[in-house]
């Protein structure tokens, strides 16, 4: 088939819905910041950072990326990590980004909620102005964690109600079902926030449905294991729920041995609207124009193939119908240039 080439993916608008804040650190600039903040890290130097970096799972990835998000202290910390992945973002021509970002992490180390939000919202504010890249705070709830604890993160988080997008659900998934956080769905819903939720990563396609019919989620994260139950691809597919999926992060974390086994083709041709993500691009080593040109490659896509997930990327944000069409009529404009 006539695969896109790499250039025409990278420069070519996009949406980057599911990327991690501060799985964004590169390898650099987290032992810059540890040596700021006087942060002692497990690794002597960045060949020992690099060579940690080989996961068997998703737990072994999230512990290091916990001990990672330590070195996040000051605003000024927030206000440049952010600012770093929206700079190299809008380098490969993405036009809007919904970031998850972990408060929970930095609440339990007296990290107070005012330096990571007024750090990450002025670095945002300055990228919109500086590089014309529109971004939005995703809430991210750790579902190891009480649902009573992630009622009082949000309380925290109030202060700001009218800066954050949607509430979002990750962390590690088996044993964590979604229906454990009904209450602060619900909430979210009343603060008017939209809501997307980590399902059928690891997890069985039953937290898929919990992530639907309990917390009434508009957009799954990931959802690749859908594809085990043809009655959910069937839904999926009808109701245009959209998945944002990171192919290269699920081969990382071994839930696919190969790219080229990856159900992204498949639910594609489905009809589900399946957009393609980074996940957490310095841990991953992919970025989002990786991610596609990668997975296009193995999947042996063709450029129809391919605007589809792009234009899927904008159709699947949480903007409104203006600012969503008027993404659109770029992509399809650039695309045939």
């Amino acid at each position: 088939m006539n695969t896109p080439s790499y250039l025409k993916i990278r420069r070519s608008p996009k949406a980057e819905l599911h990327v991690h804040l501060e799985g964004t650190i590169e390898h650099e600039m987290l032992f810059n910041l540890a040596k700021r903040n006087a942060i002692s890290l497990p690794y002597r130097d960045l060949a020992g950072l690099k060579a940690a970096y080989h996961f068997s799972s998703l737990n072994d990835f999230l512990s290091i990326y916990y001990t990672g998000l330590k070195v996040m202290v000051t605003k000024q910390d927030f206000y440049d990590v952010t600012l770093a992945y929206l700079e190299s973002a809008s380098r490969e021509n993405v036009i809007h980004a919904e970031l998850y970002t972990s408060p929970q992490s930095h609440l339990e180390r007296g990290i107070p909620m005012s330096t990571m939000m007024d750090g990450m919202l002025e670095a945002i504010d300055y990228a919109l102005d500086n590089f014309g890249i529109s971004a939005h705070l995703i809430f991210g709830l750790q579902r190891h964690r009480t649902e009573a604890e992630a009622l009082d993160a949000m309380d925290a988080v109030l202060p700001y109600r009218d800066r954050i997008i949607a509430l979002g659900l990750g962390g590690p998934e088996l044993g964590n079902a979604p229906s454990k956080f009904r209450e602060a769905f619900a909430r979210a819903r009343d603060l008017g926030w939209r809501t997307t939720v980590h399902a059928g990563e690891e997890g069985p396609a039953s937290y898929i449905y919990e992530a639907l019919d309990v917390l009434k989620a508009d957009r799954i994260d990931h959802g690749v294991q859908c594809e085990s139950d043809a009655a959910l691809v069937q839904h999926l597919s009808d109701s245009k729920i959209s998945l944002t999926v990171c192919p290269i992060s699920n081969v990382k974390l071994k839930v696919f041995k190969t790219l080229g086994e990856h159900p992204l083709g498949r639910l594609l041709d489905a009809g589900c609207r399946v957009s393609v993500n980074a996940d957490d691009p310095s841990y991953f080593g992919a970025n989002v124009s990786d991610n596609l040109h990668q997975v296009s490659v193995a999947l042996d896509l063709n450029e129809q193939q391919v605007l589809t997930l792009l234009r899927n990327g904008f159709e699947s944000a949480f903007c409104d119908d203006m600012t969503r069409m008027k993404y659109i009529r770029v992509l399809e404009h650039e695309w045939l240039c």
